[in-house]
């Protein structure tokens, strides 16, 4: 199924917000509960995953999928009804940017993190994919189970903090598995034990990195949620031990 073809601008710089533009009968698929305003004339319809499943069985086998990603099982399709240029618009859950992927230049295909899918034209195919061994897998945190966008337009996903695409040429990058965002389809991902037992657990930064190895794009955040989310619990604790 070839994508729709839809004009977009990414507004603000760090809590960004992306506004699409769709002509009459065309369609943005997002996740459940990211859109910001829509105007007149665009309907919207909640729908079990992409739309590209065949059957009931491939629905079935799709809205499987997606709860093992701890992702919502609907999708949200908007569609232009009207006979003019319309527009709706989507933010991210958490602060950070948003990524625009062109997946007809990316080989169509991208791999990401399993909750940083935010919309993309109708016809991209949203699935999960497995890229580990079980036990790194589950040691591994992030990167176990991850989301495969495939097409030819335009998809988005958004990262938290600041965002930095670097381009491998036949080259090996390591990174904290929680900083990974996404790569093109042909690079090679693991995850590996990040050193000797001193330092994995007095080094500060984890048992496990993730490692890629190829030729491709990789985008890396400086701020994912998770992070954040360890730091304002631990203030909070803190906090409220000081008032005791």
């Amino acid at each position: 199924m070839q994508c729709h073809a839809i004009d977009y601008r990414i507004i603000g710089q760090d809590i960004q917000m992306l506004e699409i533009d769709l002509d009459p009968k065309e369609t943005v698929i997002a996740e459940a509960g990211v859109m910001t305003y829509m105007e007149e004339d665009i309907d919207f319809t909640a729908k079990m995953g992409d739309g590209s499943a065949q059957g009931l069985m491939g629905t079935l086998f799709g809205i499987g999928k997606r709860m093992l990603t701890g992702a919502s099982v609907f999708l949200t399709h908007f569609t232009n009804s009207g006979a003019q240029l319309r527009r709706v618009a989507f933010s991210a859950p958490f602060p950070g940017s948003i990524i625009a992927l062109d997946l007809a230049d990316l080989h169509g295909e991208v791999i990401c993190q399993k909750d940083s899918f935010l919309a993309a034209a109708l016809g991209t195919k949203i699935d999960i994919s497995f890229h580990q061994r079980l036990g790194s897998g589950f040691f591994g945190g992030e990167g176990f189970i991850l989301q495969r966008l495939q097409g030819d337009g335009m998809a988005f996903i958004h990262a938290g903090g600041t965002v930095l695409c670097k381009q491998l040429n036949d080259e090996t990058l390591r990174l904290d598995t929680g900083c990974l965002v996404g790569f093109s389809g042909d690079i090679d991902y693991n995850i590996a034990l990040s050193g000797g037992l001193k330092s994995m657990f007095f080094g500060g930064e984890g048992m496990f990195l993730a490692t890629l190895k190829g030729t491709g794009k990789v985008w890396v955040q400086s701020m994912p949620f998770s992070r954040l989310a360890e730091r304002v619990l631990a203030h909070g604790v803190f906090s409220k031990q000081g008032e005791s």
